[in-house]
């Protein structure tokens, strides 16, 4: 499902110089696998699932999702591979607040190759237990309801690869258990990978596949020697 290969990323520093942020040789997700990354704040984990999700260009590698090289596509073609493929929940929501619940997740509908579904964006806040929300504006809703707003926009369009990026970050202990099981058992239900990254050992002992960043990106091993 997922193929990461030599795959670099600078950025440029207050002097000019480029600033080394990740360097991963290999990294592999097969099809339906769910597994976390730890990483602590600063590592580049971020940066990682931009790369992953061609939110970002590369300097260098190759990252290869279904098949699909993203790393030789234009800007365009990236965001048309992504909207088909991919599954992005990010940690602050990313929800519009001029938008309903319902419209939020049929907008990010909109970008994918089946274009706006309203039936089945109906189903799939219902599946997250939002049905009874539909007409409420973020801003109307609890944390924990906003976040499973996310989950039903970055699930809505059936991705192959979902991407969590600290997802239960702002969330209290309780809603945090709530949503990771969510997340995972709908990914389960649909087929999709599941790649996760957290800081949190209370979130990442939930898993059985788990990887340390710092192993992975060779910047990182190079700063702790």
């Amino acid at each position: 499902m997922l193929a990461v290969r030599q795959l670099s990323k600078s950025f440029a520093g207050p002097d000019g110089t480029r600033v080394p942020v990740v360097a991963v040789a290999e990294f592999d997700l097969a099809a339906g696998e769910q597994l976390a990354l730890r990483g602590e704040s600063g590592s580049g984990k971020t940066t990682f699932l931009h790369l992953i999700a061609g939110i970002l260009a590369a300097d260098a590698g190759e990252v290869r999702l279904d098949g699909v090289e993203m790393t030789a596509l234009g800007e365009p073609a990236r965001d048309r591979l992504r909207a088909e493929k991919l599954g992005y929940i990010f940690q602050t929501f990313n929800l519009l607040q001029g938008f309903t619940v319902l419209e939020n997740v049929l907008l990010g509908m909109s970008f994918g190759p089946r274009g706006a579904d309203r039936a089945h964006a109906r189903a799939v806040l219902e599946r997250v237990g939002l049905g009874h929300r539909l007409g409420h504006f973020p801003r109307q809703l609890s944390t924990g309801q906003q976040q499973r707003v996310a989950v039903a926009r970055a699930l809505a369009n059936r991705p192959r690869l979902v991407l969590a990026d600290e997802p239960t970050g702002n969330l209290d202990a309780r809603h945090a258990g709530e949503a990771l099981a969510l997340i995972r058992e709908v990914c389960r239900e649909q087929g999709a990978a599941l790649l996760l990254v957290s800081h949190d050992e209370g979130v990442l002992g939930q898993f059985q596949l788990r990887r340390d960043f710092a192993e992975l990106n060779q910047v990182l091993r190079e700063a702790r020697r």
